[in-house]
């Protein structure tokens, strides 16, 4: 009886909780996600008191049985001295109270029913309106019908949909898709904030030059060698990079700088993308991409913006505001990011986790890119009826916003890297303790010297040969034994080998690093081999797949292009005669160390704040439209082109207008036919000039091809990424009809294109001469 009495009390404890959390619930309404929730909870609360009722009935009951029981046995006769009468004579009062307590509870669940009947009758034409949602027909909104469908079916493939409130209601369904994403139009019914003027912006933050790293290295973090690599490099330069940032500072002449929120996402190292470099750092692996990382980090935070930077997945979704789930809802809230750099790899998890927001935001987006990414394979439609679709192109966002190692693809941005500057003091010393007769091996990987003892047999016949290449117990077997091998050797110890170093010679592999830059900068001679037939993904396996059908002439292609003798020849290694006369006079030629101003500290910096103050893709301008668009009505705006006074190419008119914010700006363009076996990259180049990408939308018009003397006998706007150009042999003329398509690259022997050509400042081939 007790324990029946216990049962009892509890049972009325838990009835006052259960009815003061219902009582204390928000109220029907407030919100339609929550309606739902909270009428399911009364109805709950409602079963629970009946539940309550019947067993409290049922204690009844049962006491009643053991009174009966009580009173029909011998139990109390033989121990009434132990268990007297009067022990049990509140027995009949406890039931009694029981059955009060039930006849209450009963009650209680009838006034429960009927307040939630009122409640549920004063909200049924909400409640109607959540189950009787009808998709809208708005011509405004084409694909709502589709989306719901796609809700009905899939709502429960991610949980970031019932985060956003969907509960699997046709209601839940339109408010997600019209007020998360914007596919539906928002709902009659629904409380539709009044829109108010917004405050005028808040003056935004003026970037202020740095004057001290040390706030970097901890932004950087730890935990990873590629990190500790880049940490130990941005402190080797750490007073170049100071020196420069207080010229460009002083060149500037205090002009004002809008501070950019900025992300660093560097995909490549994270768990989720393989990481395969970290490990790879002490063992020879490749630095060109942490070399790359570790400048543009130090270049973005000493111009003064403030920078978040991740090498994980889980910090990446914390950074961006990322629902939970499987990433297909768009963000919670609004990119906190003027700029994201990444990586290809960044790029696919950011789309993988951004949704629809990807879409949205992809224009903040700057890629780093290392052999670049050309328009054909950036553009996923063209790319995949073309053959041009590879793992890493497709990705339609504007050309110039893959940014690459070496400015060998102008339809893309240049971010380039630096290397180390000599004083007047240490060049001297230098010069001085030159051997011409030492020579070190571009290559740290065993692999790169195999089967390559012809070349150096030739080599050891005048010089000493060294070696920098990776072992962990025993001497590579593909170092021959002439070979002074020093193993791995950190960046400063490998500095000094090459200030001695009279010759730095290359194998073919790998492509486009920074180590020739270094080595000539320290004074050596690059030697490296030329590729004929030049080496391109048509060929070569290690180009295959990559979004570009550049050709690649030599192992360095910059070096080669943009240095040249007495830094740098480019032999056959297949002529052995050629090979050994270039070794001969190399050993003859004296050259002082050089370094391109492009990658120098205050090149980078310059560059990069150009890039920041002028490259919006957020903003861009529509092109026009093909003439069937246009009314007849219409006319289109005159050419603002002129011919040149030597009548050789198209320069902009002096009587044009001129957009103050152009940028590049409009008076550096100068328009070129190109030969039918050149793209334009090649036209510009052999006239001292670059292609500016940027510039096509003046050329993209029929009287372009008037100007310049071209006979068109139709003129027909299409996809081709060769396009404007014309066919001269019959006479046709083609325009481009799809702007992410205007490219610098590619050619075809069946046209001569019209090429926009800028010029450049010198030692900057990435900025024009009025860029800065």
């Amino acid at each position: 009886r007790i324990f029946v009495l216990g049962i009892g009390f509890f049972t009325l404890c838990f009835l006052m909780t259960s009815l003061g959390g219902q009582f204390s619930a928000k109220r029907l309404g407030d919100s339609p996600f929550t309606i739902r929730t909270e009428v399911m909870g009364a109805l709950e609360s409602r079963g629970v008191l009946r539940r309550m009722s019947d067993m409290l009935e049922m204690l009844m009951k049962r006491m009643d049985i053991l009174a009966r029981l009580e009173n029909s046995t011998d139990f109390h006769k033989g121990d009434e001295a132990r268990f007297p009468l009067d022990r049990f004579q509140p027995a009949a009062g406890l039931m009694e109270r029981i059955q009060a307590i039930a006849q209450n509870v009963s009650d209680i669940a009838i006034k429960v029913d009927q307040i939630l009947r009122n409640s549920l009758l004063n909200g049924k034409v909400v409640e109607g309106r959540r189950d009787q949602c009808e998709v809208p027909r708005d011509p405004k909104y084409p694909d709502c019908a589709g989306k719901v469908e796609w809700m009905r079916a899939r709502w429960t493939s991610d949980p970031c949909y019932a985060f956003f409130g969907v509960d699997g209601t046709e209601c839940s369904f339109l408010i997600y898709l019209s007020e998360v994403e914007w596919f539906c139009p928002p709902l009659p019914w629904r409380n539709q904030t009044a829109a108010l003027p917004s405050p005028p912006p808040l003056p935004r933050a003026q970037a202020a030059f740095q004057s001290d790293l040390a706030g970097l290295l901890e932004l950087i973090g730890t935990g990873k060698e590629s990190l500790s690599f880049m940490k130990k490099r941005i402190r080797h330069l750490a007073q170049q990079w100071l020196r420069a940032a207080r010229r460009l500072e002083q060149k500037l002449k205090d002009r004002q700088r809008d501070q950019k929120h900025i992300l660093i996402h560097i995909g490549f190292l994270t768990e989720e993308s393989g990481d395969v470099f970290s490990p790879r750092v002490l063992k020879g692996g490749p630095l060109g991409e942490m070399v790359q990382w570790a400048d543009i980090l130090a270049a973005l935070f000493l111009l003064g913006h403030s920078l978040r930077v991740t090498v994980s997945l889980k910090e990446l979704q914390s950074h961006l505001g990322v629902p939970p789930g499987r990433g297909n809802c768009p963000l919670t809230s609004p990119l906190p990011f003027d700029l994201i750099y990444t990586d290809y790899h960044g790029l696919q998890q950011m789309k993988q986790h951004m949704g629809l927001s990807f879409k949205k935001y992809r224009c903040r987006v700057r890629v780093i890119d290392t052999f670049g990414t050309e328009p054909a394979y950036n553009h996923e439609e063209y790319a995949t009826l073309r053959g041009y679709r590879t793992n890493w192109g497709y990705w339609n966002l504007q050309p110039t916003q893959f940014m690459t190692m070496f400015p060998h693809t102008p339809d893309n941005s240049f971010m380039g890297f630096v290397s180390e500057e000599l004083n007047r003091t240490e060049r001297q010393l230098i010069k001085s303790n030159k051997v011409s007769g030492m020579a070190v091996v571009y290559g740290k990987e065993a692999s790169i010297w195999k089967g390559k003892e012809k070349f150096l047999a030739i080599l050891n016949k005048y010089m000493e040969i060294h070696g920098t290449v990776y072992y962990e117990t025993q001497r590579p077997p593909e170092v021959p034994a002439f070979v002074k091998n020093h193993g791995l050797l950190p960046q400063h110890e490998f500095q000094q080998l090459l200030r001695k170093a009279k010759l730095f010679i290359g194998f073919g592999f790998p492509y486009e690093g920074p180590a020739p830059l270094e080595a000539i900068a320290n004074g050596c001679v690059f030697l490296q081999a030329r590729f004929n037939p030049p080496h391109s993904s048509l060929n070569h396996e290690f180009f295959r797949g990559k979004p570009t059908s550049r050709e690649v002439s030599s192992q360095h292609p910059y070096a080669e292009d943009f240095i040249g003798k007495p830094h740098v020849w480019t032999v056959d290694y297949n002529n052995s005669e050629e090979f050994e006369a270039a070794i001969k006079t190399i050993m003859r030629t004296q050259v002082d160390p050089y370094l391109p101003y492009e990658y120098t500290c205050e090149g980078m910096l310059e560059r990069i704040h150009a890039y920041i103050q002028h490259q919006d893709f957020c903003t861009t301008s529509s092109p026009p439209l093909p003439p069937k668009a246009k009314s007849p009505a219409m006319q289109s705006p005159p050419s603002p082109l002129a011919l040149s006074p030597n009548a050789t190419h198209l320069v902009w008119s002096p009587s044009a207008s001129r957009d103050p914010h152009a940028w590049p700006p409009v008076d550096s363009l100068q328009v070129w036919v190109s030969e039918t076996q050149h793209a334009c990259t090649e036209t510009c180049r052999r006239r001292g000039l670059v292609c500016e990408p940027t510039f096509f939308r003046f050329l993209n018009k029929k009287e372009v091809f008037l100007q310049l003397s071209i006979t068109c006998d139709s003129t027909e706007y299409e996809m081709n990424h060769l396009y404007p150009a014309v066919a001269e042999n019959v006479h046709e003329c083609y325009l481009q009809k799809e702007p992410l398509l205007f490219s610098c690259a590619g050619y075809n022997t069946k046209y001569r294109r019209l090429c926009p050509c800028r010029d450049y400042r010198k030692g900057q081939v990435a900025l024009c001469r009025d860029c800065l």
